[in-house]
């Protein structure tokens, strides 16, 4: 079989925080930003890795959707319990030292695993929980 990633998506609560995130603090470009107010949708991706994207998207806008389902939706992603993502460095500590400068929520500095991993943490602006893992 011949699969790969091709995108995942993110919800946000404010979409010019989620871009100023995303495209200022990791460096990411955007590939495509469509729609306005509630509705507005924004690809970014690594520049190094052109063939996966993030889409950062407008939260239980799906029909079907109910009040009740939003309110949850909303109630997790506050919390940081509804979109989580990881990335890659080969140079943790630089970036880590640039996300924390930018203000973001760090919920974890840089540590090692007992299983033998490094990465650190924190919370993009929608609240959804960003790791970071260094590459060999």
């Amino acid at each position: 079989m011949d699969i790969i990633i091709n995108w995942t998506f993110l919800p946000h609560s404010d979409a010019d925080a989620s871009l100023a995130f995303y495209r200022d603090v990791l460096g990411f470009e955007v590939r495509k930003d469509v729609g306005d107010g509630r509705m507005r949708w924004i690809t970014v991706g690594s520049p190094d890795q052109s063939d996966v994207s993030i889409v950062l998207h407008p939260p239980a806008v799906e029909p079907g959707t109910t009040d009740e389902e939003r309110a949850t939706i909303v109630e997790m992603m506050e919390k940081g319990n509804y979109g989580r993502i990881v990335l890659a460095t080969r140079d943790l500590d630089t970036v880590f030292d640039k996300v924390q400068a930018a203000g973001t929520e760090v919920l974890q500095e840089p540590t090692v695993h007992p299983y033998g991993m490094r990465d650190c943490a924190f919370r993009d602006p929608a609240g959804n929980q960003i790791r970071i893992q260094e590459l060999d």
